[in-house]
């Protein structure tokens, strides 16, 4: 017989003992806690079985219940809902609605002349002289935000105008007319300046008395100059929950705190009912720097052109590429 080698035989292996009591007791705390979430203890006693902190502690890692809207908040959003749901009428002639809040006449009425110039039809103006009557409109205080919506209302009052851009007296148009009515008109979406400021002039002026309906995390802040389309224009005028808020709680000095609506208003309102709405920032450049001879690179005057009107155009160091306006 040839070489023949012999295997040893399979080792006799006991059955795995599995750590059954462990999950057991696994299973019994997490239910344990669950229930304890849903249905937490009221006692003081009660809540020492879990931690000397109390009750507290459970919630410290779980993430909170979803509050009960309140019946303010379910009208407002049904509002919203019917009015963003609702497609938007179309217009045969559909216009651009630029909105002045001056404290007075336009120092730049003949630069703005020569934009608009041979755009009749195209277009509409509305000028709130905020010194004289009916309302006095002080810088900073709640008074701008009226202002504001009392030029929307006025320019919402015609049909077709499709757009809505808020200036200031101090403003300037940075392209022709063509260009900023052929991006305005073919943006889906509104451009209002949005972003969270964590320091003291932003989230610094939140006041808690806002809640439950504004809530900090949602509190937001940017420059008023706005440029909206007609829906979130119809949204604004039909806010009255949001509005309320701002106006008694977002105040200068209010609560130690110099809360400056129309930084906040529109940002943190849009923010809360159409965040995807908007582009987060707005078109409208603002600097508030005294430009002197030597910022500007160019200043060049063209004759016959515009029916042998004079042209002027003025162009500044810096890159202005998706701005329409700077103030």
């Amino acid at each position: 017989m040839g070489d023949t080698k012999i295997l040893p035989g399979s080792r006799h292996r006991s059955p795995l003992k599995r750590p059954i009591w462990i999950i057991l007791m696994v299973s019994f705390v997490s239910l344990f806690l669950v229930c304890a979430y849903i249905y937490p203890p009221n006692s003081g006693v009660a809540c020492y079985v879990f931690s000397s902190r109390g009750c507290k502690v459970l919630t410290d890692w779980l993430p909170p219940p979803k509050r009960e809207l309140t019946d303010e908040e379910i009208i407002s959003r049904v509002v919203v809902r019917d009015i963003l749901d609702t497609p938007p009428v179309e217009s045969k002639n559909p216009k651009i609605a630029f909105m002045f809040l001056t404290p007075g006449s336009l120092p730049f009425e003949k630069l703005w002349d020569m934009f608009f110039r041979g755009n009749e039809g195209r277009f509409s103006v509305y000028i709130h002289a905020s010194k004289e009557k009916p309302v006095h409109v002080t810088w900073g205080a709640f008074s701008m935000v009226d202002a504001e919506r009392r030029l929307l209302a006025y320019a919402l009052k015609d049909p077709d105008n499709q757009h809505f851009v808020l200036l200031s007296d101090s403003c300037i148009p940075l392209h022709n007319f063509d260009y900023v009515y052929n991006y305005l008109m073919h943006a889906n979406m509104s451009f209002i300046d949005c972003f969270v400021d964590p320091g003291p002039h932003g989230n610094g002026r939140y006041s808690t008395r806002m809640l439950p309906e504004v809530e900090e995390k949602d509190f937001r802040k940017g420059a008023q100059w706005f440029t909206m389309r007609r829906q979130h224009a119809l949204l604004v005028m039909a806010d009255s929950l949001y509005y309320s808020r701002f106006r008694d709680y977002c105040r200068p000095f209010a609560d130690g705190k110099n809360c400056i609506a129309d930084e906040h208003y529109l940002p943190t309102f849009f923010n809360l009912v159409d965040p995807g709405g908007i582009a987060n920032w707005s078109v409208t450049r603002v600097d508030s720097k005294s430009y002197r001879a030597q910022d500007v690179t160019e200043i060049a005057f063209s004759l016959n052109l515009w029916n042998g009107h004079m042209k002027l155009e003025v162009i500044f160091n810096g890159n202005f590429g998706q701005y329409s306006f700077s103030c």
